[in-house]
């Protein structure tokens, strides 16, 4: 029987993980208000968050590979939650970068062996499965703003709110324990044995760097979506929020279908026809002659990305079981690369050319994925 149990339990680690950081990232202004922090500081202290998570992955992908993804992802659930409150309670900037390196740092453990687990089910029930896990760190995200903003429009002491956040992450992460997968025998090495060998093999490289083109593309619709109807269709800031909106629930809902298209035509083939779609959708964004075709356009960006990066994890996975985690980390951490430095490469383009413009990158970063594709995601290497 597959084990619907540890399936139930992966989509409550994933949805708590886009909660906890949800509930950070709708409190940054009151945070950065009780702090002091300049807008200048807080670009620091956020690069901060990214890169201490950078070195969480690699940290996390070699404990995985020596206890397996179920203890790695119990403690950094626990970790994750108790971190939270650290920004909440921080009343200066010192206090508040030492708060969000351990935030990003155990981030970056949890994201690694939420991933690991993940493929850990997906190979036990035989079919594709993983990029639903994904569309419940979506959901847990959006679930965040809801009850993060409601709060807040209650006036709610961002301590308090952090802190019951908090406690609701580790009393679900203890909840959610018993059922997740422990390793596969043999997956994962003796105490004082040698570590798995773990070359950086032409797929590794082609993998991460599927995953960096297609996160980057990401981070540039998180980042320049509401800016581009705003600055260069001359749109509300009202509507120009729908953009962003708009990719967001397209990428949240094909998600939750995407393993079903995976099944039938197999990840090579997704990939290869998402990521184009990807492209035609933000080139259509490019051009849009007004905004209601631009906040369309920018939906389909979503339809084309959302099912992409989960297939890249899947493949890393699955590359060498005694050594996935490794593997794991190497092509998460280049992607989530990408996704903080497509937003600044942008940035620094419109120095030079128009926003729009500057989107040729991210739309050959696509077409590019498509044509990369095959050669790491065909059917005899899954």
């Amino acid at each position: 029987m597959p084990p619907s149990a540890a399936r139930r339990s992966t989509f409550a680690i994933f949805a708590l993980n886009g909660f906890l950081l949800g509930m950070w990232v709708v409190n940054i202004p009151e945070i950065r208000d009780r702090t002091g922090a300049s807008t200048v500081v807080l670009g620091y202290l956020l690069l901060l968050l990214g890169g201490s998570a950078l070195l969480g992955m690699q940290v996390g992908g070699r404990l995985i590979d020596r206890f397996g993804s179920r203890v790695v992802v119990v403690i950094a659930g626990l970790a994750l939650s108790v971190c939270l409150v650290g920004p909440g309670l921080a009343t200066n900037v010192p206090a508040l970068a030492v708060a969000l390196g351990l935030l990003g740092a155990f981030n970056g453990v949890i994201d690694v062996s939420q991933n690991a687990q993940a493929v850990e089910v997906e190979r036990a029930y035989g079919r594709p499965i993983i990029s639903a896990f994904h569309a419940f760190f979506s959901l847990g995200g959006l679930l965040a703003s809801i009850i993060g903003g409601g709060l807040i429009a209650l006036d709610v002491d961002v301590r308090l709110t952090l802190a019951a956040a908090g406690l609701l992450g580790f009393v679900l992460t203890l909840a959610v324990r018993p059922s997740l997968l422990p390793p596969s025998p043999g997956t994962i090495r003796e105490s004082g044995a040698p570590r798995a060998h773990a070359p950086w093999t032409p797929r590794v490289v082609v993998l991460s760097l599927l995953a960096f083109m297609l996160l980057l593309s990401e981070g540039v619709a998180y980042d320049w979506s509401t800016v581009h109807l705003h600055d260069s269709l001359d749109a509300s800031k009202t509507v120009a929020a729908w953009a962003f909106g708009a990719f967001s629930i397209t990428m949240t809902l094909v998600r939750l279908v995407a393993d079903r298209v995976v099944a039938r035509i197999g990840a090579a083939a997704y990939v290869q026809r998402a990521a184009l779609v990807g492209a035609a959708g933000l080139l259509g964004a490019a051009l849009a002659p007004n905004p209601a075709v631009a906040i369309v356009a920018w939906a389909v960006f979503g339809v084309g990305l959302a099912g992409c990066v989960p297939q890249f994890f899947s493949a890393a996975g699955n590359i060498d079981p005694a050594a996935s985690g490794t593997y794991l980390a190497r092509v998460t951490g280049t992607g989530y690369l990408g996704l903080l430095a497509g937003p600044a490469i942008i940035g620094i383009l419109t120095n030079w050319v128009s926003l729009t413009t500057a989107f040729a990158v991210p739309i050959v970063g696509c077409l590019l994925a498509g044509l990369l594709a095959p050669s790491a995601l065909r059917k005899e290497q899954s």
